[in-house]
């Protein structure tokens, strides 16, 4: 069977890259599979075995046109009008190239049994009316607008990651499977719980999607106590948002207990240097990062925002899920993990089991296939 895959753009270093990388990879190994991203910002930072083509429409970066780019000027009505034209201009000139850009996909997804498009809705019911089409939806429910939800109509199957807003998306498509994103191994490592360090990942994009500056705050917070000041803080990621953290750690005197790394494809060391994974997100759809510290038997500690960690993070059994924007509180449960080795290692295991049990490459590729053979 022939597979093509689409995603915006596959050379992005987040999680959703990563979780297209692994399907391809693994249904690869029984089907032909192919990728098409739209865009190409970089070069592939994750590995995509040799016999999958990767193709792109378009070898430049995606820009975003967002409303937001004109409302802080609301005040100034000279520049918000200017830019309220430009707006309407640049999504004239965006609504002819997704025309164009429709036809190059059309002629490219003939050639396919099954279409699985991936969180990407600029595109014509056309292009799916002659292969099974499959939607993957990463993100929360409540950030979609109503005039893309309806575009899922042209997909034959939905995919979601969680049980949590099944009966929302229902709405909006009849055929609708729960398929959790997976991890492609499992190490047989776990972390040193006698490790003083502490880490988080992820992009560092300008509306501080992954809550950096609100860690930050939270690390200042403990390090008001003199016996934790033996601990660091490991901060792995990149973005437009970078400079503002390292202003952010230099405001509150944290340059000797906070460290900032780029991304690296060596990212296992990041996890067995650490003996406690911090998620401060703000939203997310299905966080890769805390399954991956979960694999290494790391106990977590995140905000219980509306999807996502609490798939993950069964509460005080392999972590804690913290009220969000309670920053107190998420101190006080780092202090407890910091304070408690044992506790450390009891709840580090329970995740590293939670991984193997349901987020296992074999137990969701399971669900895939028979979604693919329906």
């Amino acid at each position: 069977m022939k597979i093509l895959i689409m995603d915006i753009d596959i050379t992005l270093k987040g999680g959703v890259a990563r979780v297209v990388a692994n399907l391809a990879n693994s249904l690869s190994k029984i089907h032909q599979v192919d990728i098409l991203s739209i865009y190409k910002k970089n070069e592939l930072f994750f590995e995509i075995n040799k016999e999958i083509n990767v193709y792109f429409l378009y070898n430049k970066e995606y820009k975003y046109i967002s409303k937001d780019m004109y409302k802080k000027y609301k005040y100034n009505i000279l520049m918000y009008v200017l830019l309220k034209l430009k707006f309407k201009y640049m999504y004239f000139c965006e609504a002819i190239k997704i025309y164009f850009r429709n036809k190059k996909v059309k002629r490219f997804a003939l050639n396919y049994d099954v279409i699985i498009n991936n969180n990407y809705f600029s595109f014509s019911k056309e292009i799916f009316e002659t292969s099974k089409s499959i939607q993957i939806m990463h993100g929360n429910f409540i950030y979609y607008p109503k005039d893309l939800l309806k575009k899922l109509a042209h997909f034959d199957s939905l995919i979601i990651l969680s049980n949590k807003q099944i009966n929302k998306w229902k709405k909006y498509h009849k055929n609708i499977y729960v398929i959790p994103n997976f991890i492609p191994f499992i190490s047989e490592k776990i972390s040193d719980y006698k490790q003083k360090n502490v880490l988080s990942i992820g992009r560092m994009v300008s509306n501080d999607e992954k809550g950096f500056l609100r860690l930050i705050e939270i690390w200042n917070l403990v390090q008001k106590d003199k016996k934790y000041k033996d601990w660091t803080l490991t901060i792995v990621g990149e973005g437009e948002l970078k400079d503002t953290i390292k202003e952010k750690i230099k405001e509150n005197n944290l340059e000797n207990s906070i460290i900032l790394k780029p991304f690296t494809k060596e990212i296992e060391k990041e996890y067995l240097n650490a003996s406690i994974y911090l998620m401060t997100s703000k939203w997310e759809g299905f966080p890769m990062v805390l399954i991956e510290a979960s694999s290494y038997a790391l106990p977590s500690i995140a905000f219980d925002i509306n999807t996502g960690p609490s798939d993950i993070i069964e509460n005080e059994k392999s972590g804690f899920l913290i009220d969000d924007g309670n920053l107190d509180d998420f101190a006080n449960k780092l202090c407890i993990l910091m304070d408690d080795e044992n506790l450390r290692k009891i709840m580090g295991l329970n995740a590293k089991e939670k991984v193997k049990n349901e987020f296992g490459k074999e137990v969701v590729m399971r669900k895939w296939k028979a979604i693919i053979n329906l």
